[in-house]
Formats: structure tokens, sequence, C-alpha cells
């Protein structure tokens, strides 16, 4: 029998969205106020839901302690109270929260268990979401 479960987490970073090969001019017309050249911040929330076959024995899918740890040590440590275009996963990348939710997913898939399945979510505003999921590879 196979059972998801889901689990929210908070971080708070800022960011500012610019490319550096586009003029101050292209930024600002493709970016808007999230091209301040000092940047912005967010208080966002993380929802992380692992898939997989119930254990026989211990009657879980993960155990809860070994998911935090895994978001406290991939997305916590390294991304909370950061300025995100200062983290080397954004160094060459604009720091979207698109591009924030796949690194998430990133960190967490190499993390976790093969064999579950994985779905990232990204609240960064009230109005704005991003997911990412897909089925593990058997």
């Amino acid at each position: 029998m196979r059972a998801y479960l889901g689990r929210r987490y908070r971080l708070s970073a800022s960011h500012r969205l610019f490319c550096e090969s586009m003029s101050d001019e292209d930024n600002q017309s493709v970016y808007g106020k999230c091209a301040n050249p000092h940047g912005h911040g967010h208080n966002y929330t993380l929802e992380v839901m692992v898939g997989g076959e119930i254990d026989k024995v211990t009657g879980m899918v993960i155990d809860l302690g070994q998911l935090d740890g895994c978001v406290r040590r991939e997305v916590l440590e390294p991304f909370d109270h950061q300025n995100l275009n200062a983290v080397e996963a954004f160094r060459e990348i604009v720091p979207t929260t698109e591009n924030l939710v796949s690194e998430i997913r990133r960190r967490m898939e190499r993390a976790l268990p093969r064999k579950l399945a994985l779905t990232v979510r990204v609240e960064e505003t009230s109005n704005n979401y991003f997911e990412y999921w897909e089925e593990p590879i058997p």
C-alpha cells in the first residue's frame, strides 16, 4: 500500500532577481521591483511530501525524524536567513523561486532513499507558490 506524508517548514531569505547578461532596463522590465539593487526578502513556507510503500514493521513511509533531519541539513542550514544571491547554488543562476524549488528538490532527492516519490512546494507569498514533483525511477 502506498501512502504520502507531507510536512511544512519555514525559512526566511532574501534575493535580488537580476540577470547579469541583461541591461538594468531589461532587468527592470522583466523582474520589476524584484530587481531592486538592495534586494528583498520572503518568509517562505516549504512543503515536502514523500510517498512510498508503508513499511510492514514500522507502519511508516519514512521516519519523521529522518525527514526533519534531511530538510534541516539540505535546506534550512544552507538557505535560512541567507541572501540567496550569495549562496553557491545560485551564483550562476537567478535565484527565482522556480530555481529555489528546483534546487531544494535536487538536494532532497539526493539525500532521501531513492524509492520515495517526492514533491516540493515553496510558497513565496500568499499569492505565489511553486511546485516540483516527479515519481521515483524504480
